[in-house]
């Protein structure tokens, strides 16, 4: 194994590291996910070292991305956020395992990747946007009427939705519904009243009722 090999490998783990611990555990807190993605990471760096330095055919090296990438897990419900998680670290394992003359290509590589993870999951990048499965305790087949009903019930400006079940026997909705959550109103921001001021409020109803 060469040095720029070595030096590759460590690229990759000072890499994953920040992938990991850096941007995404703050981020989403995930102690699970963390294992998963620095395993993933690891593996597959240390599958594509053997590759690379038993001198196997480039066409098997793709074969095994290929077969790494349609890896389904079920133990969990993961996130399409997460998936690209995977990829990226799965992405960084085999640039810095397979090796390279240069090192300046695939440690620019490398640098992109977590450029790339780090703004498009950077919170205040469509950070009012929101998407929810929604069930409604009612049948809305009119799309104005279920649209006027869900923004009102979210507080929230309905960008998208879709009605995935219209249970007319069980009068329910279900509905998947993108929506961008609006500025919070003087109303909606206004502190709340205090124990003093709720039982003074409570006090002044009676005297209200008998001066009625």
């Amino acid at each position: 194994m060469t040095t720029t090999s070595l030096i590759l490998i460590a690229v990759d783990l000072v890499a994953a590291a920040v992938l990991t611990l850096g941007i995404y555990y703050p981020r989403h807190r995930r102690r699970d996910l963390v294992v998963a993605f620095l395993g993933v990471n690891i593996g597959v760096l240390a599958v594509a070292c053997v590759l690379g330095s038993a001198g196997v055919a480039a066409g098997l090296g793709l074969g095994l991305f290929g077969v790494l990438s349609i890896i389904r897990l079920r133990s969990s419900e993961i996130s399409q956020r997460e998936v690209a998680y995977y990829f990226a670290a799965l992405a960084m394992g085999l640039i810095g395992g397979l090796g390279a003359a240069d090192l300046v290509l695939p440690t620019a590589l490398i640098a992109l990747i977590l450029v790339v993870m780090w703004a498009a999951d950077h919170p205040s990048l469509l950070g009012r946007s929101r998407q929810q499965i929604v069930r409604l305790d009612r049948a809305v087949a009119d799309e104005a009427e279920l649209r006027e009903d869900l923004e009102l019930r979210l507080g929230a400006t309905v960008t998208s939705m879709t009605v995935q079940q219209l249970d007319l026997v069980n009068d329910t909705t279900l509905v998947d519904v993108r929506y961008r959550v609006d500025r919070p109103s003087a109303a909606r921001a206004a502190p709340p009243a205090s124990a003093s001021e709720r039982s003074t409020v409570r006090a002044e109803r009676p005297v209200a009722e008998l001066a009625r």
